[in-house]
């Protein structure tokens, strides 16, 4: 698909791989459909892009989501592409034991709030974009999975979800196919965000020293990953991984 004129839906745009991924392809000549909760955020990020509409939606919402996609498509005409790209870290311990005894452990809210966000919010995006997308020309979803989708200590709950988002990518590219819809993931490792900012630093480290390029990604190797997908009218239900090497 052609990135020019392409009208493009990201969640998560406020900030972040969400914001670098906009600026990126408005600098390729995609009409943005920006996404997020924090309007704020996506109004700093629509100034950085070019032809772009502002919607803020808490995408664990189905009607909000539904009626924003309704929305998209008519101010915009069409839904070409969807970048499910919102995300949320509640890290910590299924257990946290101390001589023996358990003085603590994840909570139902971290558990479920990760849970909403990087599930079910692809879930509710991506069949929302995807019910547009075939009443026109087709289109294509790229869902942001995780290189920690293999299973972290730590994030029970992020890696759970980053499993599913690679799962359900596969099996809508399978199911969307008819439609010319094509579906892939990216799988970044450690990229340079705020959310990797909210590591603690002893931790970050340690990861890093593990990423056999000894370094951090940046957003725009991620937005690189996004470009080569949409343009490749031949990649549908792969996972790319951008992660230096890494193996959890």
């Amino acid at each position: 698909m052609e990135i020019k004129d392409a009208v493009v839906a990201i969640t998560g745009a406020g900030r972040g791989l969400g914001r670098a991924m906009a600026t990126h392809l408005a600098a390729r000549g995609a009409r943005l459909a920006l996404i997020d909760i924090d309007a704020q955020a996506l109004a700093e990020t629509a100034e950085l892009c070019g032809e772009s509409r502002v919607y803020a939606t808490d995408i664990t919402d189905e009607v909000a989501v539904d009626a924003t996609f309704a929305r998209i498509r008519g101010e915009f005409s069409r839904v070409d592409v969807l970048v499910n790209n919102a995300g949320l870290l509640r890290d910590g311990l299924l257990l946290k034991v101390e001589h023996g005894e358990v003085v603590g452990r994840m909570s139902l809210q971290q558990w479920q709030s990760v849970i909403d966000v990087n599930l079910t919010g692809v879930f509710l995006c991506g069949r929302a974009a995807a019910s547009h997308m075939l009443q026109g020309r087709g289109g294509v979803i790229v869902n942001l999975s995780s290189v920690a989708r293999a299973g972290n200590a730590g994030q029970s709950n992020y890696a759970a979800s980053k499993a599913g988002v690679a799962a359900m990518t596969t099996t809508w590219a399978k199911e969307l196919a008819r439609y010319n819809i094509r579906v892939a993931a990216i799988a970044p490792g450690f990229v340079e965000t705020e959310m990797v900012a909210q590591m603690r630093p002893e931790v970050l480290e340690r990861m890093l020293a593990k990423v056999p390029l000894k370094r951090i990604g940046q957003p725009d190797e991620i937005a690189s990953a996004l470009r080569f997908i949409i343009e490749n009218d031949y990649v549908s239900g792969r996972t790319i991984e951008v992660d230096g090497g890494l193996r959890m």
